[in-house]
């Protein structure tokens, strides 16, 4: 190709284009180095440049198009052109041979501009090379779905080899190489939480049983088992789990709670680490989420337009109660935490109280609920009460003293937000009730509250359509003969499960006079979605409902959150 005939570096093109000053590309020389990475993935990590400035400036000026790893079929006859080391040396994937061209390979690669990949490629396969740009996520998320599995049989193998003879006598042994990073059993876990990411889990669970341990990701709400290992492993997983976590390797009869920091592709994780004695061992479950995961702009937790336009009116109160409800996992952190970083200016002063906190927030100040040291939610809000607060966040309402806490400090003058665990809007108001804060004080405190719930989307590359049944027409809620809804299918970019990635479905009330009125006379839970749905609420069966009509999901998924709520 002309393009390949001179030296490009990419680090100009992004000056000329004014992406990047002088000084950025400076910056990120001095620190490509510390990190051992391409100059890409360091701007990238530093956030001085994003995937789409990379994927433009690519396409418009070098005339190299980019390709999405998540959606397209990899062709196998590409794949076994290249060896694996060659793959992992360069970070690419070979996706196709061109349709037009027998002789030129397709390649993703994270730096298109890599002539030495580029003449690897092309001696190997004897091909011309093709590059397009792709994720360094994305290349190494299809390199571990290829060699994943592979790698940590082989890393297993390995340590069972070594350990022969201390296996043979107990199973209570555990790698005396632990801190050692090409250890098998490092190379094991570390394997284990890298894919884990990469396969969008939110846990890990290692699991050990009488003659399997079993390690199951759950992604997308739902568990999966991906590897099973000889139980032998246990003592030595269970020990490198807590080394990484700073918990004690020789309790084994205690529950232990940790957590640790993980780096995967340029991206910082924390996992937060439980292990509790079984029978049959120790089982681990680590939760993962991205720092950066939870701070979001508003435009990115899904709302509808009306969704969105009801939490901005409740947001303009200068004070009052924001609830958010729903059970564990449906997305209530991700939705405060995004509503903090809308109200945090340096005109206000926010103050948290959190079991535990989350994630770091800057400018706002976090306290951490110590139940050894006497800081309970309700003793902490006594003295946050004390700093001058304009908003204060509660990371869940448990008890009476607390609800009472957080009414009167709403009442005085402050935005208190915080989280229930209840199954609907008008629920919060009944469980409120049920912890004896006064229905006059919750009329005149509460001026919103969301709820909400987490639903899977339809992998949209192999969803399968058909005609609705009339039951489901009926359950939709619509009037109409026919109507064509989704079912999934599975193929390689979901992993087979038909699903890929979840979306969050809202039900937003706002309390409004008459609202309120219902609440001073100890208005039923009934009447009050009633008339909040007489006054433009969407419940979260009408959400899921409008979600399936527009194809994202399932009918199932919506009788999931009608069940719920129902």
């Amino acid at each position: 190709m002309a393009l390949y005939g001179r030296r490009i570096r990419i680090g100009d093109v992004l000056m000329q284009q004014g992406l990047i000053s002088e000084q950025q590309l400076m910056t990120a020389l001095a620190e490509q180095k510390n990190r051992r990475t391409k100059l890409g993935e360091t701007l990238i990590a530093l956030n001085y440049v994003s995937h789409s400035d990379f994927a433009k400036v690519f396409h418009e000026q070098l005339g190299i198009e980019s390709i999405d790893l998540v959606t397209v079929e990899l062709e196998d006859s590409a794949i076994r052109l290249v060896n694996e080391d060659i793959m992992k040396k360069h970070g690419l994937v070979p996706f196709a041979v061109d349709e037009n061209n027998a002789n030129i390979l397709n390649v993703a690669m994270s730096d298109p501009l890599d002539l030495n990949a580029i003449d690897d490629i092309s001696l190997i396969t004897n091909m011309e090379v093709r590059p397009f740009f792709a994720t360094t996520a994305q290349i190494a998320m299809q390199l571990d779905r290829m060699f994943g599995r592979k790698q940590a049989m082989e890393a297993a193998e390995q340590y069972q080899r070594d350990h022969a003879d201390e296996m043979a006598e107990t199973t209570d042994t555990a790698d005396a190489n632990l801190e050692v990073d090409n250890a098998p059993i490092v190379k094991i876990v570390r394997a284990m939480l890298e894919q884990a990411v990469r396969q969008g889990a939110s846990d890990i669970h290692v699991e050990p049983s009488e003659r399997v341990l079993r390690i199951r990701y759950r992604v997308d709400g739902v568990l999966r088992e991906v590897m099973d290992y000889n139980p032998n492993l246990l003592p030595a997983m269970s020990a490198r789990i807590k080394i990484m976590s700073g918990l004690d390797i020789s309790e084994k009869r205690k529950p232990q709670d940790g957590r640790l920091s993980l780096i995967v592709d340029n991206r910082e994780y924390d996992v937060r680490v439980s292990l509790l004695p079984t029978v049959y061992g120790e089982k681990s479950v680590m939760r993962l989420a991205a720092k950066d995961g939870l701070n979001r702009d508003k435009k990115f937790l899904g709302l509808s337009v009306e969704d969105e336009s009801r939490l901005d009116d409740i947001l303009k109160n200068p004070h009052g109660i924001i609830l958010i409800t729903g059970p564990t996992g449906s997305g209530k952190s991700t939705t405060v935490y995004t509503i903090l970083s809308e109200l945090n200016t340096d005109e206000v002063n926010i103050v948290t109280v959190e079991d535990p906190v989350e994630a770091n927030v800057p400018g706002v100040n976090q306290v951490q609920v110590n139940i050894k040291a006497d800081m309970t939610f309700a003793g902490a809000l006594r003295s946050i009460l004390r700093q001058d607060p304009d908003i204060i966040m509660i990371g869940e309402i448990r008890d009476n003293e607390t609800a009472g806490i957080a009414v009167k400090a709403s009442i005085t003058g402050h935005l208190v937000i915080s989280t229930l665990h209840t199954n609907s809007t008008a629920a919060a108001i009944s469980r409120l009730l049920d912890m004896e804060v006064e229905p006059f004080l919750i009329g005149d405190s509460v001026v919103g509250i969301i709820a909400q719930r987490l639903i899977r989307l339809l992998c949209p590359a192999c969803k399968k359509p058909r005609e609705a049944t009339e039951r489901e027409i009926k359950l939709l809620d619509i009037e109409a003969e026919s109507v064509t809804l989704y079912e999934p299918h599975g193929c390689p970019n979901c992993g087979g499960a038909g699903f890929r990635g979840r979306s969050a479905v809202y039900e937003i009330m706002t309390v409004t006079p008459r609202l309120r009125g219902l609440i001073h006379d100890r208005g039923s839970v009934e009447q009050m979605k009633d008339l909040a749905v007489s006054e433009g609420m969407y419940t979260l069966r009408m959400a899921a409902a409008r979600e399936v009509l527009k194809g994202r999901t399932t009918i199932n998924e919506l009788i999931k959150v009608a069940y719920e709520t129902d």
